[in-house]
């Protein structure tokens, strides 16, 4: 069971379309601890995707991911464009010159990924950011891989760890980012990072697992 290009691309499709389903929501979970800009600005930014991608015939997953990344970066204002951007930049290093990659080597370049996530934001787990979602998803894929759990039973764990950091966010106190501007008023609000993070590793889930 391999991951080639075209499944990686269904994937940013994917999620592009689920953040215009989910624009409104993610903005005004944004609206309560930050900018209320998190929705819109993703939206932009994989429409931008999107359209970068449509008729390419670049076969390499890499190079593919780092575009991906770089037009984050260009095209998103606000803390989601950078930090989504260096994700998808870090995982298409070590996948570039591959037209497929196995599971293995999908979940390593997820977790080159996150830890530029980190390292650009500076962040821990339980600071309430988006991390708070992707770590769990990064031990949870590669913990079962490594217990000979398929890619499918993989994405889906991932996915359920992710959900279950996201959910966690709701009582923490924000340590990093705008909503730490706002101290102990920013407790009880879901953090619209990890909403978003889940819900790109529910993407994963429900569209790399149907790769046969």
């Amino acid at each position: 069971m391999t991951v080639g290009h075209d499944d990686v691309v269904g994937w940013i499709r994917a999620f592009a379309a689920v953040v215009e389903d989910n624009r409104a929501y993610l903005t005004k979970l944004d609206s309560a601890i930050g900018d209320a800009d998190h929705g819109s600005n993703l939206h932009r930014g994989f429409q931008a995707v999107v359209a970068k991608l449509e008729g390419t015939e670049e076969n390499d997953v890499g190079k593919t991911l780092k575009t991906v990344g770089m037009t984050l970066v260009s095209k998103v204002g606000g803390a989601g464009g950078p930090l989504y951007g260096t994700l998808f930049m870090q995982m298409g290093g070590p996948l570039t010159g591959k037209a497929e990659v196995t599971p293995q080597e999908f979940a390593a370049a997820l977790e080159s990924g996150v830890k530029g996530v980190q390292a650009r934001g500076k962040a821990e787990l339980e600071d309430k950011t988006m991390l708070d979602a992707l770590l769990p998803a990064v031990d949870a894929i590669s913990s079962s891989l490594a217990t000979g759990a398929n890619l499918q039973e993989a994405l889906e764990r991932a996915a359920e760890a992710a959900a279950k950091g996201m959910e966690a966010t709701t009582p923490m106190v924000a340590k990093k980012g705008r909503a730490s501007y706002l101290g102990e008023r920013s407790a009880g609000h879901q953090d619209p990072g990890a909403t978003s993070s889940y819900l790109l590793l529910k993407a994963a889930s429900d569209t790399l697992s149907k790769v046969a």
